[in-house]
């Protein structure tokens, strides 16, 4: 059982915020003191007990009919591949815990949380303090310049959390934050979606070979040729990492391959694909292109490559490609998108021992609320203007105050999340170890998994199966060279229970 935290808005963002807050609504007619007090003061309790029960008993209901299917009112306009991509029967009408009510009726599972986004599933009971500052008047809509309280509030607590530092023990966080030493992350950029948290970073990185602007001072490595380092595939491609869908971003795994070519040839910049855990590779390439014109210029990596079969990077190979990035000055980037939040202590990265340069994250944070990913870095790559990175929106309060009630509960249920993680390994192995003609590996860390199958087709029918069950599930068929995998990512939230329900049905469909 998750622990039921309790708080109010005074309690999260402290009283002299809140006392401002209730006098200021005062103050423009809005609310009587004694109304905003109770909105600022009165305590939601974040997972009760009886909510916990409830998404325990509805799993029997999962597949079946719990409404009549809705009639088809409108197509929308999307584009032709969008159209050709869509599953209107899946589409949602209704959703709560982890569960969705489908056009056609039927009750699904989440079980890749809406693509990583809902972390705690939907409607989490503790997110109805973003309605209680939304009835204070507490804008999301903001500018760079103005950086609300929340925000900044949210800043903090990241930087506390992302070098392990209790929420309460503002001496250490003060010592980190005004730090200039190598490593120590304490910079926060507030972007929107993960995409731009990494074009971001990866300008951060360019910078040192290029000017952002004619203003600023000569690079340290003017006139090199940069070479980023992403994870490559089993064939030697670049297809096996995934940063996003900017443009340049996007030719780091294999899209825009004439714009990538055309760059290289001019030596404006190069892509370089690393072995998985073959950390002999890693040697041999970094040793390369840090002689004659080339300059590594940083080694962008996800943990679990769940754009590719869910591959689990080795903890020793990842120490080793780090600590040789340092050596050759080359900064390291932990894309954390997708496992941000669903492990102990909200960064998986930390559960490596890593000291990256860059940490993105997003997606679990917010819980699906609003779009809102950061960059997290050191003081030493704090190098760019602050048009150099930002987005309009970034700094929106509710969005930041959705990552602190999401943040406060996972802090409060480290514990039961690491059990939930280490029980999901353990059925999910079993099963393979049990119908080895049926998968041939469990893949992944946690509650991010994936199960391989023997051949793509073998995975297609197998996502097909759980999707007839109304279990989200998915196989990344679209790709060429894809591994033969089904991925699943169940929400934070999900029990026991809950894991029993998904390895059930997996066992069925593999008798």
């Amino acid at each position: 059982m998750f622990k039921n935290v309790t708080m109010s808005l005074a309690d999260l963002l402290g009283k002299e915020y809140t006392n401002a807050l209730v006098a200021a609504n005062y103050a423009i007619g809005e609310l009587s003191l004694g109304e905003a007090s109770a909105l600022a003061n009165d305590k939601v309790e974040f997972y009760p007990e009886a909510v916990q029960k409830k998404n325990s008993e509805m799993l029997a209901l999962v597949g079946k009919q719990v409404i009549d299917p809705m009639p088809a009112v409108t197509a929308g306009a999307p584009t032709d591949s969008f159209r050709k991509a869509a599953s209107r029967d899946a589409a949602p009408v209704a959703a709560r815990g982890y569960y969705r009510v489908g056009e056609d009726g039927k009750l699904y599972f989440i079980g890749k949380s809406e693509h990583y986004h809902a972390s705690l599933g939907h409607a989490f009971p503790g997110y109805r303090l973003i309605d209680r500052a939304r009835a204070l008047g507490i804008p999301n809509a903001t500018h760079n310049n103005t950086r609300g309280h929340i925000t900044r509030l949210c800043e903090e607590k990241l930087i506390a959390s992302v070098n392990g530092i209790d929420w309460d023990d503002s001496e250490a966080i003060e010592k980190v934050i005004s730090s200039k030493e190598p490593k120590v992350l304490n910079r926060v950029i507030n972007l929107e979606t993960g995409s731009l948290a990494v074009e971001a970073g990866f300008k951060m990185m360019l910078a040192r070979f290029y000017k952002l602007s004619p203003e600023f001072p000569e690079p340290k490595y003017a006139g090199k040729t940069p070479v980023f380092f992403v994870m490559g595939d089993k064939v030697g491609g670049v297809t096996a990492n995934y940063h996003g869908t900017t443009t340049l971003i996007q030719t780091f795994r294999g899209l825009w391959d004439e714009i990538r070519a055309k760059s290289e040839n001019a030596e404006i910049y190069r892509v370089v694909p690393v072995s998985i855990n073959d950390i002999a590779d890693f040697e041999a390439k970094i040793k390369k292109y840090n002689s004659g014109n080339y300059k590594t210029a940083g080694f962008m990596h996800e943990i679990i490559l769940m754009n590719y079969g869910g591959i689990r990077l080795e903890p020793s190979y990842l120490k080793r490609a780090h600590e040789l990035c340092a050596e050759y000055d080359t900064p390291t980037m932990v894309d954390e998108i997708q496992s941000c939040m669903w492990y102990d202590g909200m960064f998986q990265f930390r559960l490596y021992d890593l000291k990256p340069d860059f940490v993105i994250i997003g997606k679990g944070f917010p819980g699906g609320e609003y779009p809102a990913s950061k960059v997290i870095t050191t003081a030493e790559y704090d190098n760019l203007n602050q048009f150099g990175a930002l987005v309009t929106n970034g700094q929106e309060e509710l969005a930041s105050l959705a990552y602190l009630v999401t943040m406060k509960f996972a802090l409060e249920n480290r514990a039961v999340i690491a059990e939930n993680c280490a029980y999901f390994e353990e059925r999910l192995n079993a099963l393979v170890e049990k119908y080895p003609s049926k998968f041939t590996k469990a893949e992944g860390a946690g509650l991010l998994a994936a199960l391989h199958c023997e051949n793509v087709e073998e995975a297609k029918k197998f996502m097909g199966e759980l999707h007839e069950r109304c279990i989200d599930a998915s196989a990344q068929i679209y790709k060429q060279n894809c591994l033969p995998a089904v991925l699943f990512k169940p929400p934070l939230i999900a029990d026991r229970d809950a894991i029993d329900f998904i390895c059930d049905a997996i066992e069925e469909i593999a008798k």
